[in-house]
């Protein structure tokens, strides 16, 4: 009870907290979580997965900013795959049928699952280089039927 009267009165003491042995860590911005690509591959894997849905580890790619979810270190040889000029990395990554492999300043692979865009689009990583086409729906006669009849 006197310590609610001492708050209600304004006479609390009022004592800092010691940055020392603090744990918290601020909320995570943007722009704090580019890709520093000279380093190991286990080190890119904990950072793109610890930056993983929030806000998101990203990159430059053909000039536009592109940020990586779902990496998982790749322990392979390398599979073939379309390359990737990835701004700042050392050596380029390479769009397979399984997503993005990207590489450690030690040689070592991470693989990459998804991509997103600037304007929000987000894309399995395998398909970075067909994400620009698009197919029409074909209907059948009996499936325009079926949508006439439904309309």
């Amino acid at each position: 009870v006197e310590a609610v009267h001492l708050i209600a009165d304004g006479k609390a003491p009022r004592i800092p907290q010691p940055k020392e042995g603090a744990t918290y860590e601020g909320i995570q911005k943007k722009e704090n979580a580019e890709i520093s690509w000279d380093q190991p591959a286990a080190v890119l894997h904990n950072w793109i997965r610890g930056h993983d849905k929030v806000p998101g580890a990203w990159t430059t790619i053909n000039g536009q900013v592109v940020t990586f979810y779902g990496s998982s270190l790749f322990d392979a040889s390398v599979p073939p795959g379309q390359e990737l000029a990835i701004k700042g990395a050392s050596r380029p990554g390479l769009v397979t049928k399984n997503g993005l492999v990207v590489f450690g300043n030690d040689g070592k692979m991470v693989l990459v699952r998804n991509l997103q865009f600037e304007n929000g689009k987000m894309i399995p990583a395998s398909k970075y280089f067909s994400s620009n086409e698009t197919t029409a729906l074909e209907l059948t006669e009996e499936e325009k039927k079926m949508a006439e009849d439904i309309r």
